[in-house]
């Protein structure tokens, strides 16, 4: 018999990392309002209740958490299936962003990213894999880029990073598939957010133009991306794995 929604996904419980601001944020609101319950993760704990208060209704949590710290992480989710109940689902959208041109580029940086962006990734994967924090299966999602598909000047650094999610999104699916476990990934375009606000602050006008003209349908905004996540996340994706859904109003088109 046919499920009468296949985006029903009242009743589960969705890990979101990056939860403090943007995209993050915006799914964990579109998740609440769909009848989940969120699990907010970032490293503030002010943002974090700034988010909470925004969730429609009850049981969801907030519990900070520094994700660069990487290696404790599948120790900390074993903690919060505890405490919360066993997970549905993760996201991570959690993610740092360098504009460094390769000449300026030191290796202090290149970490930075990729403790967040890959190793993070990763840990978070092992976490949910272990017995008793998945309920037997789920959805993982990953927030990847369209820097990480295309070629974007001073971004090689970055693009490397998220060219990695790309990857490891196909290896993972094909090891958790046999756990019952889907892994995908959201390749986001430029979506005004606090942290593009942050980007466009180096930039001159015509820089901004030349992004905004890029993208056929204009820029995106963060619910775009977080209906694409919450759509991975629900059991009308239940025969989708290892793929990175590219939501980027057409720039990867042309």
């Amino acid at each position: 018999m046919a499920v009468l929604n296949p985006l029903d996904i009242t009743g589960r419980t969705i890990l979101v990392t990056g939860a403090s601001s943007g995209i993050g944020r915006e799914t964990a609101i579109l998740l609440s309002r769909l009848g989940a319950r969120v699990i907010l993760v970032a490293r503030s704990q002010e943002k974090l209740e700034q988010t909470l208060a925004q969730l429609e209704g009850t049981g969801h949590a907030v519990e900070p958490f520094d994700l660069s710290q990487y290696e404790g992480i599948p120790q900390w989710m074993k903690g919060l299936a505890g405490m919360h109940g066993v997970l549905d689902g993760l996201v991570h959208s959690a993610g740092v962003t360098m504009t460094v041109p390769l000449k300026t580029l030191d290796a202090t940086q290149v970490e930075q990213l990729w403790r967040i962006n890959i190793f993070a990734s990763l840990w978070l994967a092992k976490g949910y894999r272990q017995r008793g924090v998945n309920r037997g299966g789920g959805s993982i999602v990953l927030l990847g880029a369209g820097a990480g598909l295309v070629g974007v000047t001073a971004l090689s650094a970055y693009s490397a990073s998220k060219g990695g999610v790309t990857a490891t999104t196909r290896s993972m699916a094909m090891e958790l598939a046999r756990e019952n476990i889907r892994v995908n990934s959201v390749a986001p375009g430029y979506v005004k957010t606090e942290m593009t606000e942050d980007f466009e602050k180096g930039m001159t006008v015509e820089q901004v133009a030349a992004i905004v003209a890029s993208h056929p349908l204009g820029l995106g905004e963060a619910i775009d991306v977080a209906n694409s996540i919450v759509f991975l996340l629900s059991p009308a994706a239940r025969w989708i794995t290892g793929i990175t859904l590219v939501v980027d109003g057409g720039v990867t088109a042309q």
